[in-house]
């Protein structure tokens, strides 16, 4: 009998696709500009009080590397696409507390010594690592750099995010867009479709209580996981909402407010949970 196959490293797919995207830019605007505000609002309530030692895992061009940097962390960047590198690098010439060091590296194997680190961000690699054995591997590499009583803080993309997105943009004609979206749902796994270069690169969607459930099977007791868009998930006019000082708070506090709702936690692209070693 054949023995099963393997499914495919999504890393090669994964670098070519941020090559060639504006990561950097992403999260400057629209719901990517919503996704960072709430971001660094949770890392500001989970993180211990600088310095500490912060280590950011896929940490792209350093859009949150770089802030804890100024805000006196000892910040460790380590990302596999060679174009986050170099902007992570001129990001950190520029800043005023520059990054401890900027490093290629795999989630799943992190150049680093053991109990190095108060803090690991896993603010990508979990959803783009495909396969639930890599996503351990890359959770348990972040409880071995782990000192006693530190914490991971790791992101997930929604299981129903990319149904989400085609039917607020109404991308549902597309018979491609309309079948893998299906599949999205019915299984987690997005696939990569060298063809459609408008297509998001391999990816894994989980449902809130997977992901949950992956933490606390690397060894972390969990808190979350929380909504980070949540209600204001393809808003209209994002931007105009948080240009508006007291508009931008209410709404920032409204979906505080409903972040860990469990009927509200696929209601957005993102998810956030805090995993803490005892």
């Amino acid at each position: 009998m054949d023995e099963p196959t393997a499914p495919a490293d999504p890393l090669p797919h994964v670098v070519e696709h941020y090559e060639s995207y504006d990561e950097a830019g992403r999260l400057t605007r629209g719901q990517g500009r919503l996704e960072g505000l709430r971001t660094r609002r949770l890392l500001q309530q989970w993180l211990p009080p600088a310095p500490a030692v912060v280590v950011d895992v896929g940490g792209a061009a350093g859009a949150y590397a770089v802030p804890l940097a100024e805000q006196g962390y000892e910040v460790h960047l380590l990302d596999p696409v060679p174009r986050h590198l170099r902007q992570a690098r001129d990001a950190s010439a520029a800043a005023a507390s520059p990054l401890a060091s900027v490093t290629a590296a795999d989630a799943r194997s992190l150049p680093l010594t053991d109990r190095c680190a108060d803090a690991v961000l896993l603010l990508g690699p979990l959803y783009h690592l495909t396969a639930r054995p890599d996503r351990l591997l890359a959770l348990r590499e972040a409880r071995r750099v782990l000192r006693p009583g530190g914490l991971v803080v790791a992101a997930a993309i929604s299981r129903w995010g990319s149904a989400s997105d085609a039917v607020h943009r109404a991308r549902l004609r597309d018979d491609f867009v309309a079948e893998e979206v299906l599949h999205d749902v019915a299984t987690g796994e997005h696939r990569h479709v060298e063809h459609r270069r408008d297509w998001f690169t391999a990816a894994y969607l989980h449902r809130p209580e997977d992901l949950a459930a992956e933490v606390a099977d690397a060894g972390f007791s969990v808190d979350g996981p929380v909504a980070v868009e949540g209600l204001a998930a393809w808003a209209p006019d994002v931007d105009a909402v948080l240009d508006d000082p007291v508009a931008g708070e209410r709404l920032l506090a409204l979906l505080a407010t409903t972040e860990r709702e469990p009927s509200l936690l696929g209601a957005g692209s993102h998810l956030l949970v805090a995993g803490r070693l005892a």
